[in-house]
């Protein structure tokens, strides 16, 4: 090693530390932005809430789920709890979208069901037996007895809107227009959950 070399040998080795430390600590660059905007809950949203522009953030995912929501729908309200970061699609919300994914031939068909702790174990994308409930089966003279089986099986769920009331819960029916003219005809309703295919 040269003498001038040899001279700065103990600066040098002490910058290559002061420079090693500080590559180490400087924050790394931010990964590069891949893959398609779409809208996620900013926080656990409930059934039933109608979104706001505070709801929903934007990430991006490669490649974003089917139907993935790159803007907000006006009036936009949730057919199924969703958890906070969850992609937003189509299917997620009350509409011709949410019930045209069960097929052709049904409607939207909302059901008091008499028993209110019973409907809370439903949930969106149950399916159930509706029956008569025990006190539906009252009947005044000349009237027909109510059905002795299910008005309705394999119903899908659509939603379960929250409610304040004390007795009773709304459930979203997917159902054809007999049945639901049935199911509205019928004032006391209970249900039973459809075993799985």
């Amino acid at each position: 090693m040269k003498p001038q070399l040899f001279r700065y040998r103990r600066p040098l080795a002490v910058l290559c530390a002061v420079l090693a430390v500080l590559l180490v600590r400087l924050p790394s660059a931010p990964p590069s932005l891949t893959g398609s905007p779409v809208l996620a809950a900013a926080r656990d949203l409930p059934s039933g809430t109608r979104l706001t522009a505070e709801d929903v953030r934007t990430v991006r995912l490669q490649p974003p789920p089917s139907g993935a929501l790159v803007r907000l729908p006006e009036n936009a309200a949730l057919a199924a709890p969703v958890r906070r970061g969850e992609p937003l699609t189509d299917l997620r919300f009350l509409g011709p979208d949410l019930l045209a994914a069960h097929g052709p031939g049904l409607v939207a068909a909302p059901v008091r069901i008499s028993d209110r702790s019973l409907a809370s174990l439903v949930r969106p994308g149950d399916r159930v037996d509706v029956l008569p409930a025990p006190e539906g089966h009252l009947t005044t003279p000349g009237s027909s007895a109510p059905p002795s089986g299910p008005l309705v099986t394999a119903a899908p769920v659509l939603a379960a809107p929250p409610t304040d009331e004390t007795t009773g819960a709304l459930l979203l029916l997917a159902v054809t227009r007999p049945e639901a003219t049935t199911l509205a005809a019928t004032p006391h309703l209970t249900l039973t959950l459809h075993p799985p295919p």
